[in-house]
C-alpha cells in the first residue's frame, strides 16, 4: 500500500466516521446514521478529486511541520554539527553553505550518493562538507567507521579524505587483510592504522555521533544537513543543486 493511498482511507474513514459541524452523529438512530455514512461515501466516489484535494493539503502541512521541526533540531544542535573539532572537513574550509552527512560505508544508498556528492562540492567550489561516522549496519559497518576514525587519528586529515573516498568505493568484504591492504595502496600505513582503531577516543568519536544523531532523530544513512535543513535519504544530484541554490537565494533576500 503506498503512502498516499494509505492517507486516502484514513480521510475516507475519518470523514466518513466523525461529527461534522451540522449533524451530531451521536443523536442520530442507528438508520439515520448509516444513511448519512453512504451518503458521504457516495459522494467521494463521485467526486474524488476531493479527497485528493484534502491529501495534498495534509500532506502540504505535514511537510511545513517536519521543516519547521528539523530547523528547530539543527539549531539546538549547531555547535556539535558544524563545529566538533574532530569531524573530517572536507570541500571548501571557507564555503558559504556548510553540508553534513551522516555516513556508513556499507549503506547502498550513500555509496550511490558519493560521486554525486563529490560532482557537487567540486562543481560548486563554495561548499564545505563534514563527515559524521555513522555505523549502524553490523559489524561491517563498525569495521570500517573505526578504520577510518583511526586513519586520521594517526595520519591526520587527508589520510582519512583519502580512506573515506577509497571505502565508498570499495568492492567486497572488509577485513584486516583487505584494509590495510586498502591503505597502504594509498601510501599509509595500513597496520598502525588498524592498530589505532581500539583507542578509546575512537569510541568517544563514534558514540557523541550516534548521541547526536539521536537527539536529531536520524535514524538512517544518508542523512544530511544543509545549513538549517534536513535531508533524510539520497537526494540526486540535481536536486541537491537545486536546493544550494535556493539557500543562496535565501541568504541574498
Amino acid at each position: 500500500m503506498t503512502k498516499r493511498f494509505g492517507l486516502a482511507l484514513t480521510l475516507a474513514a475519518g470523514l466518513m466516521a466523525a461529527p461534522v459541524m451540522a449533524t451530531d452523529m451521536t443523536a442520530m438512530e442507528d438508520g439515520e446514521r448509516t444513511a448519512f455514512r453512504e451518503e458521504v461515501r457516495n459522494y467521494l466516489l463521485e467526486n474524488p478529486e476531493v479527497l485528493m484535494e484534502a491529501i495534498a493539503v495534509l500532506e502540504r502541512r505535514q511537510a511545513a511541520e517536519q521543516v519547521a521541526t528539523d530547523g528547530s533540531l539543527v539549531a539546538n544542535n549547531a555547535e556539535e554539527l558544524f563545529n566538533d573539532g574532530f569531524s573530517h572537513v572536507s570541500g571548501n574550509p571557507d564555503g558559504d553553505i556548510t553540508m553534513v552527512e551522516f555516513v556508513d560505508y556499507r549503506c547502498g544508498y550513500c555509496r550511490k550518493a558519493f560521486p554525486e556528492l563529490k560532482a557537487l562540492v567540486e562543481g560548486d567550489g563554495n561548499i564545505r562538507v563534514i563527515y559524521k561516522e555513522f555505523p549502524i549496519l553490523g559489524e561491517a559497518s563498525i569495521m570500517t567507521s573505526r578504520f577510518a576514525i583511526s586513519a586520521q587519528l594517526v595520519a591526520g586529515d587527508e589520510a582519512y579524505g583519502q580512506v573515506h573516498d577509497a571505502m565508498m568505493i570499495m568492492r567486497g568484504n572488509p577485513s584486516e587483510a583487505v584494509l590495510v591492504d586498502l591503505a597502504n595502496d594509498l601510501g599509509l600505513d595500513g597496520t598502525a592504522i588498524w592498530a589505532g582503531m581500539d583507542v578509546p577516543r575512537v569510541d568517544e568519536i563514534i558514540g557523541q555521533n550516534h548521541l547526536l544523531a539521536q537527539r536529531m532523530n536520524i535514524s538512517g544513512t544518508p542523512t544530511f544537513v544543509m545549513e538549517n535543513q534536513m535531508l533524510r535519504g539520497y537526494v540526486p544530484l540535481d536536486g541537491m543543486m537545486q536546493i544550494v541554490s535556493e539557500i543562496r537565494d535565501a541568504k541574498d533576500s
